[in-house]
């Protein structure tokens, strides 16, 4: 499990890879959030296109990032999920906290 971090014009993508479970989701969570107190971004964007499972530790930690965010009138975006983990995501409702982009986009994308 990893997590790559891309930071350009103001956004930062967390590029998400692996299994994302109790542990991963921990060192995911001290990544992003360590990255992002320094740079405060507008925009934190998720991308799961190389995530193959998420259990709910992934739920907890979408919705870490959203109230993170929230609280420096930030947005949380979605990006690249797969089938399985689309179908926890849109069970938890996390359409409401959070835009999430459906089908295939880069992660370069503005």
């Amino acid at each position: 499990m990893g997590v790559r971090l891309i930071l350009k014009n103001s956004v930062l993508t967390a590029v998400l890879s692996g299994e994302i479970d109790h542990h991963s989701a921990r060192e995911i969570r001290t990544e992003i959030d360590s990255t992002a107190a320094k740079v405060q971004p507008k925009t934190l964007i998720m991308d799961f296109s190389a995530v193959k499972f998420m259990d709910s530790s992934g739920i907890g930690l979408i919705m870490g990032r959203c109230k993170m965010m929230q609280a420096w009138n930030g947005l949380v975006e979605i990006r690249n999920l797969p089938p399985n983990v689309e179908r926890i995501v849109s069970l938890a409702g996390l359409e409401r906290l959070c835009t999430i982009r459906r089908g295939t986009v880069n992660e370069t994308d503005e």
